[in-house]
Protein backbone atom coordinates (compact mmCIF):
# COMPACT_ATOMS: atom_id res chain seq x y z
CA UNK A 1 0.00 0.00 0.00
CA UNK A 2 1.56 3.08 -1.03
CA UNK A 3 1.72 6.63 1.47
CA UNK A 4 -0.53 8.97 1.07
CA UNK A 5 -0.16 11.96 -1.63
CA UNK A 6 0.87 15.58 -0.98
CA UNK A 7 3.98 15.62 1.03
CA UNK A 8 6.29 18.95 0.10
CA UNK A 9 3.19 19.93 -2.07
CA UNK A 10 3.04 23.72 -0.67
CA UNK A 11 7.00 23.98 -1.88
CA UNK A 12 6.39 22.12 -4.88
CA UNK A 13 3.62 24.46 -5.93
CA UNK A 14 5.98 27.43 -4.87
CA UNK A 15 8.60 26.24 -6.69
CA UNK A 16 5.83 25.85 -9.98
CA UNK A 17 5.00 29.74 -9.21
CA UNK A 18 8.80 30.60 -10.00
CA UNK A 19 9.30 28.50 -13.04
CA UNK A 20 5.83 29.96 -14.52
CA UNK A 21 7.09 33.45 -14.04
CA UNK A 22 10.61 32.20 -15.38
CA UNK A 23 8.91 30.83 -18.35
CA UNK A 24 6.39 33.88 -19.29
CA UNK A 25 9.35 36.43 -19.06
CA UNK A 26 10.91 34.02 -21.37
CA UNK A 27 7.58 34.26 -23.34
CA UNK A 28 6.87 37.89 -23.68
CA UNK A 29 10.90 38.49 -24.46
CA UNK A 30 10.55 35.98 -27.46
CA UNK A 31 7.55 37.12 -28.91
CA UNK A 32 8.61 40.96 -29.08
CA UNK A 33 12.27 39.83 -30.56
CA UNK A 34 10.04 37.50 -32.69
CA UNK A 35 8.19 40.12 -33.99
CA UNK A 36 11.09 42.99 -34.46
CA UNK A 37 13.25 40.28 -36.07
CA UNK A 38 10.64 39.15 -38.49
CA UNK A 39 9.85 42.85 -39.38
CA UNK A 40 13.51 43.71 -39.81
CA UNK A 41 14.53 40.60 -41.41
CA UNK A 42 11.96 40.81 -44.32
CA UNK A 43 13.19 44.73 -44.76
CA UNK A 44 16.80 43.76 -45.01
CA UNK A 45 16.64 40.43 -46.80
CA UNK A 46 18.69 39.47 -44.09
CA UNK A 47 18.86 35.31 -43.66
CA UNK A 48 20.54 35.25 -40.35
CA UNK A 49 17.47 37.92 -39.16
CA UNK A 50 15.22 35.69 -40.46
CA UNK A 51 16.96 32.31 -39.17
CA UNK A 52 16.78 34.55 -35.98
CA UNK A 53 13.08 35.07 -35.91
CA UNK A 54 12.72 31.63 -36.55
CA UNK A 55 14.71 30.42 -33.41
CA UNK A 56 11.94 33.17 -31.34
CA UNK A 57 8.72 31.95 -33.10
CA UNK A 58 10.27 28.37 -32.08
CA UNK A 59 10.76 29.06 -28.20
CA UNK A 60 7.61 30.92 -28.10
CA UNK A 61 6.01 27.93 -29.14
CA UNK A 62 8.00 25.64 -27.04
CA UNK A 63 7.29 27.88 -24.15
CA UNK A 64 3.46 27.45 -24.20
CA UNK A 65 4.09 23.96 -24.13
CA UNK A 66 5.93 24.31 -21.10
CA UNK A 67 3.30 26.55 -19.43
CA UNK A 68 1.08 23.38 -19.89
CA UNK A 69 3.49 20.96 -18.69
CA UNK A 70 3.64 22.97 -15.75
CA UNK A 71 -0.65 23.66 -15.38
CA UNK A 72 -0.82 19.48 -16.08
CA UNK A 73 1.55 18.31 -14.56
CA UNK A 74 0.22 19.04 -11.03
CA UNK A 75 -3.72 17.95 -11.64
CA UNK A 76 -4.76 15.38 -8.84
CA UNK A 77 -4.45 11.56 -9.04
CA UNK A 78 -7.28 9.73 -10.49
CA UNK A 79 -8.63 6.26 -11.43
CA UNK A 80 -7.18 6.31 -15.01
CA UNK A 81 -4.00 8.10 -13.21
CA UNK A 82 -3.41 6.54 -9.77
CA UNK A 83 0.04 8.23 -9.64
CA UNK A 84 -0.75 11.31 -10.96
CA UNK A 85 0.30 13.20 -13.85
CA UNK A 86 3.93 14.50 -12.71
CA UNK A 87 5.51 12.88 -16.16
CA UNK A 88 2.80 15.40 -18.41
CA UNK A 89 5.72 17.79 -17.27
CA UNK A 90 8.47 15.32 -19.05
CA UNK A 91 6.05 15.04 -22.17
CA UNK A 92 5.82 18.53 -22.66
CA UNK A 93 9.31 18.94 -22.17
CA UNK A 94 10.03 16.55 -24.92
CA UNK A 95 7.76 18.26 -27.56
CA UNK A 96 9.73 21.82 -26.72
CA UNK A 97 13.12 19.77 -27.74
CA UNK A 98 11.19 18.41 -31.17
CA UNK A 99 10.02 22.23 -31.61
CA UNK A 100 13.42 23.53 -31.12
CA UNK A 101 14.62 21.03 -34.09
CA UNK A 102 12.06 20.91 -36.46
CA UNK A 103 11.01 24.95 -36.38
CA UNK A 104 13.91 26.49 -35.51
CA UNK A 105 17.06 24.09 -36.40
CA UNK A 106 15.78 22.97 -39.88
CA UNK A 107 14.73 26.57 -40.64
CA UNK A 108 18.10 28.31 -39.88
CA UNK A 109 19.55 25.49 -42.27
CA UNK A 110 17.49 26.10 -44.95
CA UNK A 111 18.27 30.00 -44.69
CA UNK A 112 21.62 29.04 -45.32
CA UNK A 113 22.12 26.88 -48.05
CA UNK A 114 19.54 28.87 -50.23
CA UNK A 115 21.35 31.61 -49.42
CA UNK A 116 24.31 30.20 -50.32
CA UNK A 117 23.03 28.77 -53.60
CA UNK A 118 21.58 32.40 -54.59
CA UNK A 119 22.84 34.28 -57.51
CA UNK A 120 21.59 37.50 -56.94
CA UNK A 121 23.58 40.34 -55.51
CA UNK A 122 22.46 40.49 -51.90
CA UNK A 123 21.62 44.08 -50.13
CA UNK A 124 22.92 45.03 -47.22
CA UNK A 125 20.58 48.05 -47.51
CA UNK A 126 18.39 47.91 -43.89
CA UNK A 127 21.10 46.26 -42.12
CA UNK A 128 22.08 48.58 -39.50
CA UNK A 129 18.66 48.89 -38.25
CA UNK A 130 18.93 45.00 -38.40
CA UNK A 131 21.86 45.09 -36.20
CA UNK A 132 19.77 47.33 -33.86
CA UNK A 133 17.13 44.51 -33.62
CA UNK A 134 19.46 42.27 -32.45
CA UNK A 135 21.07 45.00 -29.99
CA UNK A 136 17.97 44.65 -28.20
CA UNK A 137 16.92 41.36 -28.60
CA UNK A 138 20.31 40.61 -27.08
CA UNK A 139 19.42 42.59 -23.95
CA UNK A 140 16.23 40.76 -23.50
CA UNK A 141 17.41 36.96 -23.55
CA UNK A 142 19.91 37.65 -21.54
CA UNK A 143 18.11 39.61 -19.02
CA UNK A 144 15.71 36.01 -19.38
CA UNK A 145 18.74 34.20 -19.05
CA UNK A 146 19.59 36.01 -16.00
CA UNK A 147 16.02 35.36 -14.67
CA UNK A 148 16.44 31.56 -15.30
CA UNK A 149 19.76 31.34 -14.05
CA UNK A 150 19.04 32.82 -10.57
CA UNK A 151 15.84 30.77 -10.04
CA UNK A 152 18.16 27.58 -10.45
CA UNK A 153 20.75 28.75 -8.05
CA UNK A 154 17.86 29.13 -5.65
CA UNK A 155 16.77 26.24 -6.29
CA UNK A 156 17.57 22.57 -5.13
CA UNK A 157 18.66 19.75 -7.03
CA UNK A 158 20.22 22.77 -9.38
CA UNK A 159 19.11 22.67 -13.20
CA UNK A 160 18.44 19.39 -13.89
CA UNK A 161 15.77 18.36 -11.24
CA UNK A 162 13.40 20.82 -13.01
CA UNK A 163 12.71 20.08 -17.24
CA UNK A 164 11.29 22.70 -18.07
CA UNK A 165 13.77 25.05 -16.32
CA UNK A 166 16.30 22.85 -17.92
CA UNK A 167 14.41 23.81 -21.03
CA UNK A 168 14.17 27.80 -20.45
CA UNK A 169 17.56 28.09 -19.87
CA UNK A 170 18.96 26.13 -22.76
CA UNK A 171 16.66 28.05 -24.82
CA UNK A 172 17.77 31.41 -23.27
CA UNK A 173 21.56 30.80 -23.77
CA UNK A 174 21.14 29.28 -27.54
CA UNK A 175 19.22 32.42 -28.13
CA UNK A 176 22.02 34.70 -27.16
CA UNK A 177 24.84 32.38 -28.73
CA UNK A 178 22.02 33.04 -31.74
CA UNK A 179 21.72 36.49 -31.83
CA UNK A 180 26.04 37.05 -31.94
CA UNK A 181 26.38 34.54 -34.64
CA UNK A 182 23.29 36.90 -36.54
CA UNK A 183 24.99 40.01 -35.32
CA UNK A 184 28.64 38.67 -36.42
CA UNK A 185 27.31 37.58 -39.99
CA UNK A 186 25.84 40.63 -40.43
CA UNK A 187 28.38 42.85 -40.00
CA UNK A 188 30.84 40.67 -41.91
CA UNK A 189 28.64 40.84 -44.48
CA UNK A 190 28.39 44.39 -44.68
CA UNK A 191 32.16 44.91 -44.39
CA UNK A 192 32.93 42.57 -46.98
CA UNK A 193 29.93 42.43 -48.98
CA UNK A 194 30.23 38.43 -49.03
CA UNK A 195 26.99 36.97 -47.98
CA UNK A 196 28.97 33.60 -47.27
CA UNK A 197 29.46 34.98 -44.01
CA UNK A 198 25.89 35.44 -43.19
CA UNK A 199 24.95 32.08 -44.73
CA UNK A 200 27.49 30.29 -42.62
CA UNK A 201 25.99 32.61 -39.47
CA UNK A 202 22.59 30.97 -40.52
CA UNK A 203 23.74 27.46 -40.83
CA UNK A 204 25.57 27.85 -37.67
CA UNK A 205 22.67 28.88 -35.85
CA UNK A 206 20.62 25.79 -37.59
CA UNK A 207 23.71 23.48 -36.50
CA UNK A 208 23.37 24.89 -32.84
CA UNK A 209 19.60 24.43 -32.45
CA UNK A 210 19.40 20.84 -33.74
CA UNK A 211 22.68 20.07 -31.42
CA UNK A 212 20.56 21.64 -28.16
CA UNK A 213 17.38 20.22 -29.41
CA UNK A 214 19.04 16.62 -29.37
CA UNK A 215 20.36 17.40 -25.73
CA UNK A 216 17.34 18.03 -24.30
CA UNK A 217 15.57 15.53 -26.43
CA UNK A 218 18.10 12.77 -25.03
CA UNK A 219 17.63 13.73 -21.27
CA UNK A 220 13.59 14.05 -21.51
CA UNK A 221 13.47 10.78 -23.49
CA UNK A 222 14.35 8.25 -20.50
CA UNK A 223 11.69 9.79 -18.04
CA UNK A 224 8.37 9.47 -19.70
CA UNK A 225 9.04 5.31 -19.85
CA UNK A 226 9.70 5.21 -16.30
CA UNK A 227 13.15 6.37 -14.66
CA UNK A 228 14.64 4.89 -11.66
CA UNK A 229 16.10 7.51 -9.33
CA UNK A 230 20.00 7.94 -8.88
CA UNK A 231 22.07 5.23 -8.00
CA UNK A 232 23.53 6.70 -4.74
CA UNK A 233 19.93 8.01 -3.42
CA UNK A 234 18.79 3.97 -4.60
CA UNK A 235 21.56 3.09 -2.37
CA UNK A 236 20.91 5.21 0.54
CA UNK A 237 17.20 3.55 0.33
CA UNK A 238 18.32 0.22 0.49
CA UNK A 239 20.76 0.62 3.45
CA UNK A 240 17.88 2.62 5.22
CA UNK A 241 15.60 -1.32 4.33
CA UNK A 242 18.97 -3.11 5.34
CA UNK A 243 19.23 -1.36 9.14
CA UNK A 244 15.84 -1.93 9.96
CA UNK A 245 16.16 -4.39 12.72
CA UNK A 246 12.91 -6.79 11.39
CA UNK A 247 13.98 -7.23 7.98
CA UNK A 248 16.20 -9.89 7.49
CA UNK A 249 16.60 -9.46 4.00
CA UNK A 250 16.02 -7.05 1.21
CA UNK A 251 15.57 -9.21 -2.04
CA UNK A 252 14.68 -6.59 -4.59
CA UNK A 253 14.42 -2.68 -4.78
CA UNK A 254 12.77 -0.86 -8.02
CA UNK A 255 12.65 2.91 -8.25
CA UNK A 256 10.99 4.88 -10.35
CA UNK A 257 10.20 8.75 -10.72
CA UNK A 258 6.69 9.53 -10.96
CA UNK A 259 7.08 13.03 -11.80
CA UNK A 260 9.50 16.07 -10.00
CA UNK A 261 8.86 15.57 -6.65
CA UNK A 262 6.82 12.28 -6.47
CA UNK A 263 9.28 8.95 -6.51
CA UNK A 264 7.53 5.17 -6.70
CA UNK A 265 9.71 2.99 -4.53
CA UNK A 266 8.83 -0.97 -4.61
CA UNK A 267 11.00 -3.26 -2.07
CA UNK A 268 10.30 -7.02 -1.88
CA UNK A 269 11.98 -8.03 1.37
CA UNK A 270 11.83 -11.00 4.04
CA UNK A 271 11.13 -10.32 7.73
CA UNK A 272 12.42 -12.01 10.59
CA UNK A 273 10.75 -15.25 11.51
CA UNK A 274 8.34 -15.06 14.19
CA UNK A 275 5.91 -11.92 13.52
CA UNK A 276 2.24 -12.35 13.51
CA UNK A 277 0.05 -10.94 10.75
CA UNK A 278 -0.90 -8.31 13.07
CA UNK A 279 3.03 -7.19 13.72
CA UNK A 280 4.02 -7.72 10.10
CA UNK A 281 0.96 -4.75 9.25
CA UNK A 282 2.84 -2.09 11.48
CA UNK A 283 6.28 -3.04 11.18
CA UNK A 284 5.42 -2.22 7.33
CA UNK A 285 3.84 0.96 7.92
CA UNK A 286 6.38 2.09 10.23
CA UNK A 287 9.11 1.09 7.95
CA UNK A 288 7.12 2.94 4.89
CA UNK A 289 7.01 5.76 7.18
CA UNK A 290 10.99 6.17 7.89
CA UNK A 291 11.43 6.10 4.09
CA UNK A 292 8.92 8.81 3.26
CA UNK A 293 10.38 10.51 6.02
CA UNK A 294 13.42 10.28 5.09
CA UNK A 295 12.84 11.21 1.39
CA UNK A 296 9.50 13.21 1.02
CA UNK A 297 9.65 13.12 -2.74
CA UNK A 298 8.81 9.39 -2.46
CA UNK A 299 5.51 9.33 -1.95
CA UNK A 300 4.75 6.05 -3.36
CA UNK A 301 6.15 2.97 -0.99
CA UNK A 302 4.90 -0.59 -1.45
CA UNK A 303 6.28 -3.51 0.31
CA UNK A 304 6.31 -6.85 -0.65
CA UNK A 305 6.58 -9.45 1.88
CA UNK A 306 8.08 -12.52 0.76
CA UNK A 307 9.49 -15.78 2.54
CA UNK A 308 12.98 -16.61 2.25
CA UNK A 309 14.04 -20.40 2.11
CA UNK A 310 14.65 -21.62 5.51
CA UNK A 311 18.05 -22.36 5.14
CA UNK A 312 18.38 -18.42 4.47
CA UNK A 313 16.97 -17.35 8.16
CA UNK A 314 20.10 -17.66 10.42
CA UNK A 315 17.99 -18.88 13.39
CA UNK A 316 17.05 -21.59 11.18
CA UNK A 317 20.67 -22.48 10.00
CA UNK A 318 21.69 -24.49 12.71
CA UNK A 319 20.48 -27.99 12.74
CA UNK A 320 18.04 -29.35 15.95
Amino acid sequence: MGLPRGHGEVGADKKDRRTRLTVLVALGANLLIAAAQAGAGVVAGSPALLSEAAHSVADSLNEVFLLAALRRSRRPADRRHPFGYGKERYFWSLLAAVGIFVMGGCFSFAQGVEALHSHQQESTAGYVAGLSVLGVALAAEGGSLLRALYQVRGQSGGIGSDPALRTVVAEDGTAVLGVLLAGAGMALHMVTGWVVWEASASIAIGLLLVYVAYRLGKDARDQPIGEAVDPELRDRIRALLDEQPEIDNVASLLTMRLGLDSTLVAARIDLRPGLDSEEIELVSERIKAAVAKAWPEADQVFLDITEAPPSLHPAQDTPT
